[in-house]
């Protein structure tokens, strides 16, 4: 599938849902929307200069229709959740690219979904999906407020099939995730997503125990951590286009390849979205993204053009 492809969607349905959250339905204005699995997002191309991704919450096997759901992030956030919540509506025409899978439910026998507020909505459909198979699973659910929280009523219908904890933090405090990481069996496999706080508190009590079975899944990058990065400057050669361009510190591998002409797909800018992802054909990268799993790092035959760099004077990439 072409990363890059656009549709013209029209809103069907907006509905409140929870305490500053909204779901919109979103139908194609010709023929069907391309197909897609749990953990699959799409961007939402609101402005030439403001595009943001949100998770597919619906039902995969519906290609007439994408479900999404929207926070209203506290001042704004960056600008696209006010847009949508203020802007649209039903009848609303919207471009959007993808869909994308950064976050794909891979097979096993038992499953842990961790939520945090509006990041229930990529685990959503992997919980039906594991219903649907009858999968071993259970869900903690973390929220401000239980008016807060998005699809609460479905989590109990589907709790006739795995185990749902919901924990709203004015009547449970903070989720306990070191307890629950540390009950888990061998073999299960933990998918996270919620805020930048939840995450790192579940890769920190997951790190020895479930390395190698953790997911994560951020809505915005984390803040930096400069003094771990190699930071010199370094050669890309791009392979196709029969192209090389110097990059020098503090300057993407994207702006240098604008540069001299050489586009590659991007949105996020911040190692999320994975939209950038590209084959790597020689050199090592210095990997910065929020995308790639531990391993495939170890790999190194893939890098995100947004954000990662280079440990090697140079890289020849498949562009």
């Amino acid at each position: 599938m072409d990363r890059e492809a656009e549709y013209v969607v029209e809103v069907a349905a907006r509905h409140e849902i929870a305490d500053r959250v909204i779901e919109l339905r979103l139908r194609p204005l010709d023929g069907d929307l391309p197909s897609w699995r749990p953990g699959a997002h799409i961007d939402l191309i609101l402005t030439s200069r403001v595009t943001r991704q949100y998770s597919l919450c619906g039902d995969p096997d519906d290609n007439g229709m994408y479900t999404i759901a929207v926070l209203r992030e506290p001042g704004g956030g960056r600008g696209g959740s006010s847009y949508i919540h203020n802007m649209v509506h039903a009848g609303y025409r919207l471009r959007i690219r993808g869909p994308r899978n950064t976050f794909a439910l891979v097979d096993a026998e038992r499953y842990l979904f961790i939520a945090g507020g509006i990041g229930i909505t990529p685990l959503l459909p992997m919980i039906r999906a594991a219903s649907a198979r009858d999968t071993h699973w259970s869900l903690m659910y973390g929220g401000r407020t239980c008016a807060s929280m998005a699809y609460l009523a479905e989590l109990g219908d589907l709790s006739a099939h795995g185990a749902v904890e919901v924990c709203p933090q004015d009547r449970t405090g903070p989720l306990d995730v070191e307890k629950v990481l540390a009950a888990q069996p061998a073999g299960t496999q933990v998918y996270c997503c919620g805020p930048e706080s939840l995450l790192a508190a579940v890769e920190q009590y997951g790190a020895t125990c479930l390395s190698e079975s953790l997911h994560v899944e951020r809505f915005a990058a984390p803040p930096p951590d400069p003094s771990a990065w190699f930071d010199e400057e370094f050669e890309v050669d791009c392979v196709k286009a029969g192209v090389s361009v110097r990059v020098p510190p503090g300057t993407s591998i994207l702006q240098a390849l604008d540069r001299v002409g050489v586009h590659a797909a991007a949105s996020c800018m911040e190692g999320i979205c994975g939209i950038c992802e590209t084959v790597v054909l020689e050199g090592i990268p210095e990997h910065r993204d929020h995308v790639l799993t531990p391993r495939e790092r170890v790999d190194g035959n893939r890098m995100m053009l947004c954000c990662s760099r280079a440990r090697t004077p140079r890289l020849a990439l498949d562009l």
